[in-house]
C-alpha cells in the first residue's frame, strides 16, 4: 500500500513515469526484485505507453518478433507465442498487459493520471511529483519513461477549425474510427505514413497522400512463422540475447563486415536483391555491406537499387517520379507492406506538396496552391513526434537551484548516457537524450538495469542523490556528435536530429556507436563506482 501522508500527497520510495516497456519493466524491477514502495502513473487509459496511443491501420513493429520483447525473463519469453515475423499493435498490446499481470503490477499502477510538474528538495533529496488528478508524490527516486515517440507534431494549417471531417494524428488513433469506404488524405510518408497509407489504401473510398519528400522502403517480408520456427527461436534464447547485447543495432542479426565495392558489381545485386526478398528495413541497412551508412557512394549504390525497384513495381510515370528519392538513403530505415504498390490502386492519388504546398483547409478538405480542392472525410496527421525531449520540456521539472529542464535544454536536450541530466539527482531517464539508436527494447533493458543497480547502491550506502558532473555530460554530448558526424545520418533531414518540428534547432538526439559499446560505457561507470557523478555525500558502498 501507498504511504499516505495526505488526502492527496502519497510517499513512496520510487515513482515511475510511463507504462510503456521501460516503465514496466522498471515497475517490476523496483517492486518485484528489490521489494521497494513504488508506482507507475500514465495519463493514457491503459498500459502500453507508444503502443497504447498508436492504434492507426497497419501499426507494426520494425524490430523481428523475436528480439521485439524482454529478455530479463527466459520462462517469459518461452511462453510468449511467436506467430509472425513482425508484430503488430493489437500483439505488442496484448504482450505488455501479459506481462503487467504475470507480474502483479497492475494494483500499482494510476492510469489517466499524468505528470504535470516535478522539483527536486536538495535539503531533503526527495522530488515532489504533480499530477493532473490532484495527487503529489514525495519519492526519492524519480524514473521517466515518458516515451521516445510521444509528444505528437501537429502541423498549423490555415483553416482547420472549419473542416467538417474528422481529423486525426495517428499517435493518437480513437479506437472506433472506420476508414472503409471514406475519402482520406494522409498528410507524411514516414514509417508510420508509410503502414497507414499501405493498409488504408484496399478499403478507402479513394486516398490521397500530401507528400513532401519521398523515401527509401523496401520490404517488411512480413510472414506467419512455423511451429518449427517458434520452437528454433525459443530453444535459441541465450545465444540470441548474447548476439543482441554484443551487436550494434540489436536487431537479431550479425552486421555486415564486407565493404560494398571489395565485391564485384553483380554480387553487390545479388546480396541486395537477397535483402529485398528476405525484407526488413535494418537488415537491409546493416546487414548487406558494412559502409552504407558512413561511405556516400556506397550509399548510393543501395539508394540506386531502390530506385529500380520503385521504378518497376510504379506504373504511373508522373506518380513515380514523385516517389523516388534523389537524396541520401540516410533516415531511420522504412520498410513495408506493399506501399509503392499501393499507388498503383485507382483510388489512389498522391500530390507533391513540395510543388503544390497545402494553402488551407476548407469545411470540404484540402485546398492546394494550384486551386484544387481534394474532398476529404478523414484527414490523418503521420506528422511524427516532438522525438526524445518534446515530453519532457512540455512539463515543469525543476532540479538543484530551481533550473528548470526547459531552461537546462534550452540550448539542446543532453544528458550522460541517455539516463541523467546534470542538476537533477535521482531522476533516471529511460531513453532519455542521446540513448542507444537500436532496437528499443534490449536498449531499454539495458537502461533499466543500471538504474536498478545504481538504486540498490544508492540505497546500501549514506549517500541520498547522485547528480552527473557537468563536465561528462558536456563529453557524452561531444562524443555522441563525433560519431554521428562520422556517418551520413546528419546529412539527411530527419526526425532522429529534430528536423521535423519547426523553429526547433537541430541536434544529435542519440548515440549511434551500438548497443555493445554503450553497454560497455554503463557497466564501467558503475563497475567504477559512479566516476562521473557527484554525491550528496561520499558513497561507502563499492560496487
Amino acid at each position: 500500500m501507498d504511504n499516505v501522508v495526505s488526502a492527496e500527497t502519497y510517499k513512496l520510495d520510487a515513482l515511475v513515469v510511463g507504462a510503456g516497456f521501460g516503465g514496466i519493466y522498471s515497475l517490476h524491477k523496483l517492486r518485484n526484485e528489490f521489494g521497494m514502495n513504488a508506482v507507475a502513473i500514465d495519463r493514457a487509459g491503459g498500459v502500453g505507453g507508444t503502443w497504447y496511443w498508436n492504434k492507426y491501420p497497419g501499426a507494426l513493429s520494425d524490430s523481428e518478433a523475436f528480439v521485439y520483447q524482454y529478455s530479463f525473463d527466459r520462462d517469459l519469453y518461452t511462453d510468449a507465442p511467436l506467430r509472425n515475423k513482425y508484430v503488430r499493435q493489437p500483439e505488442i498490446l496484448s504482450y505488455i498487459n501479459g506481462v503487467v499481470d504475470r507480474f502483479e503490477l497492475r494494483e500499482h499502477i494510476r492510469l489517466e493520471t499524468g505528470m504535470t510538474g516535478a522539483s527536486f528538495d536538495e535539503r531533503t533529496g526527495t522530488w515532489s511529483v504533480s499530477t493532473d488528478r490532484g495527487i503529489t508524490y514525495e519519492v526519492r527516486y524519480l524514473i521517466t519513461g515518458l516515451g521516445l515517440l510521444s509528444a505528437t507534431h501537429m502541423p498549423q494549417i490555415d483553416g482547420i477549425e472549419s473542416f467538417k471531417g474528422t481529423v486525426v494524428h495517428t499517435g493518437a488513433w480513437p479506437e472506433d474510427l472506420d476508414l472503409t469506404g471514406k475519402r482520406v488524405g494522409v498528410i507524411g510518408n514516414g514509417s508510420t505514413g508509410n503502414q497507414v497509407i499501405t493498409a488504408t489504401a484496399p478499403i478507402a473510398g479513394h486516398l490521397t497522400s500530401f507528400m513532401r519528400t519521398p523515401q527509401y522502403s523496401v520490404p517488411a517480408g512480413n510472414r506467419s512463422l512455423s511451429a518449427d520456427e517458434e520452437k528454433a527461436y525459443k530453444e535459441k534464447f541465450d545465444s540470441t540475447w548474447e548476439q543482441v547485447r554484443n551487436s550494434s543495432v540489436a536487431f537479431g542479426f550479425t552486421e555486415s563486415a564486407v565493404p560494398t565495392f571489395s565485391v564485384s558489381a553483380e554480387e553487390r545485386e545479388r546480396v541486395f536483391e537477397e535483402a529485398w526478398t528476405e525484407g526488413g528495413g535494418f537488415r537491409f541497412m546493416f546487414e548487406t555491406f558494412s559502409d552504407m551508412a558512413t561511405d556516400a557512394d556506397a550509399n548510393e549504390e543501395a539508394a540506386r537499387f531502390i530506385r529500380k525497384k520503385i521504378a518497376e513495381i510504379v506504373k504511373d510515370p508522373e506518380t513515380r517520379k514523385n516517389l523516388t528519392p534523389t537524396d541520401l538513403y540516410a533516415r531511420r530505415p522504412q520498410c513495408d507492406s506493399g506501399f509503392y504498390e499501393a499507388f498503383n490502386r485507382p483510388n489512389v492519388s498522391l500530390v507533391n506538396i513540395k510543388e503544390n504546398p497545402i494553402s488551407r483547409l476548407t469545411e470540404d478538405g484540402i485546398v492546394t496552391a494550384d486551386g484544387t480542392v481534394h474532398e476529404l472525410d478523414v484527414l490523418v496527421f503521420a506528422t511524427g513526434f516532438d522525438a526524445v525531449d518534446g515530453n519532457y520540456v512540455r512539463v515543469d521539472i525543476a532540479g538543484r537551484g530551481g533550473e528548470t529542464l526547459k531552461q537546462h535544454w534550452k540550448d539542446a536536450p543532453t544528458s550522460y548516457m541517455g539516463i541523467a541530466t546534470s542538476g537533477f539527482p535521482n531522476m533516471f531517464m529511460i531513453l532519455g537524450p542521446n540513448s542507444p539508436f537500436t532496437n528499443l527494447v534490449p536498449a531499454i533493458e539495458s537502461q533499466v538495469e543500471w538504474i536498478g543497480e545504481a538504486i540498490k547502491i544508492i540505497e546500501g550506502s549514506d549517500t541520498q542523490w547522485i547528480d552527473v558532473k557537468p563536465e561528462q555530460e558536456a563529453k557524452w554530448t561531444e562524443t555522441c556528435t563525433e560519431i554521428a558526424n562520422a556517418t551520413l545520418f546528419p546529412k539527411a533531414d530527419s526526425w532522429i536530429f529534430g528536423h521535423n518540428i519547426p523553429g526547433k534547432k537541430p541536434s544529435v538526439l542519440f548515440y549511434l556507436g551500438g548497443l555493445k559499446n554503450y553497454r560497455a560505457v554503463v557497466s564501467e561507470e558503475l563497475k567504477l563506482g559512479f566516476p562521473n557523478f557527484t554525491t550528496d555525500s561520499q558513497l561507502s558502498v563499492g560496487v
